[in-house]
C-alpha cells in the first residue's frame, strides 16, 4: 500500500473511534469508517509480473486506453496512447522502460476532465523522458477533474527499470505515453491495462539496430527534451 493509504485511512479510524467515545454509539462513525476502508483500498499498491523481453514497452498505468494516435514532433513523427484512470483504479505509475530519466518536467495548468483531448496539453502535468533500451519514450501523468496531486519521486539523472514504481496522480487522472514513430502498438481503444504488467508497445529491433533510435539519436533528442515532450499533433 502507498503511504498515503495509511496517512488517511488511520486518521479516518481515529476520527471513528473518537465520535463512538464521544456520543457513545457507532452510528456516528460509520461515514469515517467507510471512508477509511475505501482510502486503503484506493492506495493499495500490488505487486506485478514484469515482462522481461528485449524492446518492450509496459503500460505506465492501470486503466482504460482511450486513444492511440500519430502525432507529428519537432523530432519526426510519433505514436501516443493516451489511458484513462477512473477513481476504481490502481493509481502508481511505473516507468515503461529502463533507462535514464533524462528530463523530468512538472508544469501547472487547468483540471478539465481527463477524457478531454485538451488535457494532454491544457491541464497540470508532469512530463517524464526516459532514455534507454536503444530509445527514447515520454511519459506524461495528466491531472484530471478531481486530481489535485502529482507525486512523482525521483529527477534527472535517476536510473529506473521497467515496470519500476515512480509516482502517483491522486483519484481520476490520466496518463500518455509518446513513442517512437515506428514502435509496434499492441494495445487498442477500449482495452484495459495494468501498470508494469501490460505490454503497450514493441520496438522493432531493425530501428534500434540502424540508430534512427539508438544512442546517438536519443542523445540527440535529449537535448531538446521540452519539444519532444509537448508532442502536439
Amino acid at each position: 500500500m502507498v503511504r498515503d493509504g495509511y496517512i488517511y485511512g488511520l486518521s479516518l479510524l481515529a476520527i471513528a473511534a473518537t465520535l463512538k467515545w464521544v456520543t457513545g454509539a457507532w452510528v456516528w462513525s460509520i461515514v469515517p469508517l467507510l471512508l477509511a476502508a475505501f482510502f486503503l483500498w484506493f492506495f493499495r499498491d500490488p505487486n506485478r509480473p514484469i515482462p522481461s523481453e528485449a524492446g518492450l514497452v509496459v503500460s505506465p498505468a492501470d486503466g482504460v486506453v482511450t486513444e492511440t494516435a500519430k502525432i507529428d514532433t519537432p523530432q519526426g513523427p510519433r505514436q501516443r496512447i493516451s489511458i484513462f484512470l477512473n477513481v476504481f483504479d490502481v493509481h502508481v505509475n511505473r516507468s515503461p522502460i529502463s533507462g535514464v530519466l533524462t528530463s523530468v518536467r512538472y508544469q501547472k495548468g487547468l483540471y478539465l476532465n481527463a477524457m478531454d483531448p485538451a488535457s494532454a496539453d491544457r491541464n497540470e502535468q508532469n512530463v517524464v523522458t526516459v532514455s534507454g533500451e536503444g530509445v527514447e519514450i515520454v511519459f506524461k501523468q495528466i491531472a484530471g477533474l478531481i486530481a489535485r496531486r502529482i507525486v512523482f519521486n525521483y529527477k534527472e539523472g535517476d536510473k529506473v527499470e521497467r515496470g519500476q514504481r515512480v509516482g502517483l496522480i491522486k483519484f481520476g487522472s490520466r496518463t500518455d505515453v509518446i513513442l517512437p514513430g515506428e514502435a509496434e502498438v499492441r494495445v487498442r481503444t477500449g482495452e484495459r491495462v495494468k501498470g508494469g504488467a501490460s505490454v503497450v508497445a514493441k520496438i522493432p529491433e531493425s530501428a534500434v539496430v540502424s540508430g534512427v533510435y539508438g544512442p546517438k539519436a536519443v542523445a540527440r533528442a535529449s537535448a531538446q527534451p521540452d519539444e519532444l515532450a509537448e508532442g502536439r499533433a
